[in-house]
């Protein structure tokens, strides 16, 4: 299992749908951002595309020396980058970073957003571009570490003697990751990328899409891995989870619901369509009609484009549920919290300690201690608070002395 954070580059708040509570976006808060993951444990992080966010690029490259183990998810947009460039950028990226990069191919399912950019073919035209566009990728990085050139003539994509002089440090290439709902992107994913993501669907409908991927690779004599786009309210209680989710979209206005609900209508995008069915058109706004599955909670797409689910619950219950999409396959869970400073926090320290062990041993680079207790000692562990109640019945001097930790 790896976990992944996420660095906002489209805006933060305390409330969906509006400024207020709205977080000043800039370097100096991106930084504090990474630093946090990196010091925390997880794994690596995502940065959102697209012309509502800052470049990606450019962001993942200013946070590479203020990071240590971190690694960034970064988007290739085929269509807006070429190819070639693509992979300089990349193993550039890979080397400064120390082999720190991970890249995310992104389609696109906006296409006033794409038109903007002076991309304009339809949706299977993007994906057949699309699929050319990493096979030459990962065919000049690959290649590079042999010194050798590639010639590709495909129906969208050219290029001769295409060709790196310094090759990238993770061989054969950066992992590629790749999400898509739509039977062209299924195939794209079985045939060319190393993890597939899906966005926070119930657990039911995520096995689904994995079963129909892994059989795709198959027969391609291929697998791959795969992973999950969620958010999380994780609080000490369930009852106080749920509240914090009520909260987060207690400012947004009907109005500003319906025209976000007509934006992303327009959109082609498959998984995009798949998301905005979860919360019946997003008119209602109550946790009866919001949750989807347990625990998962489609209040986060009423107003926000892409994953629009989160898991709201206790530590053991987020756990629990986590591991169900575990079973289900998932092994990467890239993951967001609205401020997203905070939550990152307030998942490592309320979520990890309930992870599996082999996990855990690597999220943190040493023990985790609370404050010094009685100018004597250090507590040794973190007691969870199921532990730390059943201790009060046990022994009141011990658990006094934990509870002060």
């Amino acid at each position: 299992m790896q976990v992944f954070w996420f660095i906002p580059t489209h805006g933060d708040s305390r409330y969906l749908g509006t400024a207020e509570g709205a977080r000043q976006i800039g370097h100096d808060y991106f930084k504090q951002i990474a630093v946090a993951a990196d010091s925390l444990g997880y794994e690596g992080v995502l940065l959102p595309t697209g012309r509502t966010c800052e470049d990606p690029w450019v962001v993942a490259a200013s946070l590479i020396p203020v990071t240590r183990r971190l690694k960034f998810l970064v988007a290739v947009r085929p269509g807006l980058h070429q190819p070639g460039l693509a992979a300089r950028m990349a193993a550039t990226f890979d080397r400064l970073s120390g082999g720190r990069l991970l890249i995310n191919l992104v389609t696109g399912g906006d296409q006033a957003e794409l038109e903007g950019d002076g991309v304009y073919l339809d949706h299977a035209a993007r994906y057949e571009q699309s699929a050319e566009f990493i096979r030459i990728w990962r065919e000049v990085i690959a290649r590079s570490h042999e010194g050798q050139s590639l010639d590709f003539d495909g129906q969208h994509i050219q290029v001769k003697g295409a060709k790196l002089l310094f090759p990238s440090v993770q061989r054969p290439y950066p992992p590629v990751y790749f999400g898509g709902s739509s039977e062209p992107a299924h195939d794209l994913a079985a045939e060319q990328v190393d993890a597939y993501l899906t966005w926070g669907e119930p657990p039911a409908e995520v096995a689904k899409k994995i079963a129909d991927v892994r059989a795709r690779a198959a027969k391609h004599g291929r697998t791959l891995r795969f992973g999950i786009r969620l958010h999380v309210i994780v609080r000490e209680s369930d009852s106080r989870a749920w509240e914090a989710a009520e909260d987060l979209i207690s400012r947004v206005k009907d109005e500003t619901v319906v025209n976000a609900q007509a934006a992303f209508a327009r959109m082609d995008s498959v998984g995009q369509r798949r998301m905005a069915a979860l919360h019946a058109k997003g008119v209602k706004r109550t946790r009866a009609d919001l949750e989807i599955s347990p625990n998962l909670w489609a209040g986060v797409g009423l107003v926000r484009g892409g994953a629009g689910t989160a898991l709201v619950g206790d530590p053991h219950t987020v756990a629990e549920r986590m591991q169900e999409y575990a079973a289900a396959g998932i092994d990467t869970f890239v993951l967001s919290g609205y401020p997203h400073l905070e939550e990152a926090y307030r998942f490592a320290e309320l979520v990890f300690p309930l992870l599996p062990l082999a996990l855990r041993d690597k999220l943190h680079g040493g023990p985790v201690f609370g404050e010094a207790v009685g100018n004597s000692y250090v507590p040794r562990a973190v007691v969870p608070h199921t532990a730390l109640h059943a201790a009060n019945s046990l022994a009141p001097d011990a658990a006094r002395a934990a509870s002060q930790s």
